[in-house]
């Protein structure tokens, strides 16, 4: 069974991801109307509507039916300069996303989270992104998508030395540590939007190469 859904709420569309995402959802014809808050504007588009500024502030502002919510939001520490601030962002900003898109009726919310994500991890990153999907989880939400991609492979605006050092390298690594490209985790995602699955369901990297052919 599936799910047409019509109203979209998207974090993160100025991102690696989020921009292929973005750029399906307005080319679908089933999507009337995408709600893509952003800090920087988008390209102007008839089924686009872009509040501009900083999304912590006038997220609790955002209005209008939302049939499903996507959360591509994501940074790094060195990009966030500490590890306070990138907590703010992959953590306390997505959990409040989840919240104002369930308050504004998302059935269905998908977020883009990592590849070894544990809330008791040793390591800081899988820490931080473990307890994001935990917390996601107490919002009882009827339907939750996780995905947890490897190294996302892509043109960044602003290119990260690491993913340019391992990318090539993750090409020939097997199974579910293989990098994946983000123009397959956004075909993926828009894939796993339309199908009913209520329930929680964790979607790893190899699934995801699969569901993005």
């Amino acid at each position: 069974m599936y799910l047409t859904p019509q109203h979209i709420l998207l974090a993160g569309a100025t991102g690696l991801t989020g921009e292929h995402l973005l750029d399906r959802l307005l080319n679908e014809p089933t999507v009337s109307r995408v709600l893509a808050p952003t800090r920087r504007p988008l390209a102007e588009h008839p089924h686009l509507e872009n509040p501009v500024g900083d999304p912590a502030l006038f997220l609790p502002q955002l209005a209008g039916r939302v049939d499903i919510a996507f959360c591509c939001l994501g940074t790094t520490i060195k990009q966030a300069g500490s590890e306070p601030a990138f907590r703010a962002v992959d953590l306390d900003m997505v959990v409040a996303f989840g919240k104002r898109a369930r308050e504004m009726g998302a059935r269905h919310l998908l977020v883009v989270s990592a590849m070894g994500a544990d809330r008791r991890s040793p390591i800081f990153y899988n820490r931080v992104k473990g307890e994001m999907e935990y917390a996601l989880k107490a919002q009882d939400w009827p339907q939750l998508t996780i995905a947890r991609p490897s190294l996302l492979l892509g043109d960044r605006a602003e290119p990260r030395l690491a993913e340019r050092i391992a990318g090539p390298l993750s090409k020939l690594i097997p199974g579910k540590y293989r990098g994946i490209e983000a123009c397959q985790l956004a075909r993926a995602l828009w894939r796993l939007a339309l199908e009913e699955q209520d329930g929680i369901r964790i979607v790893e990297s190899d699934e995801l190469r699969k569901l993005g052919k």
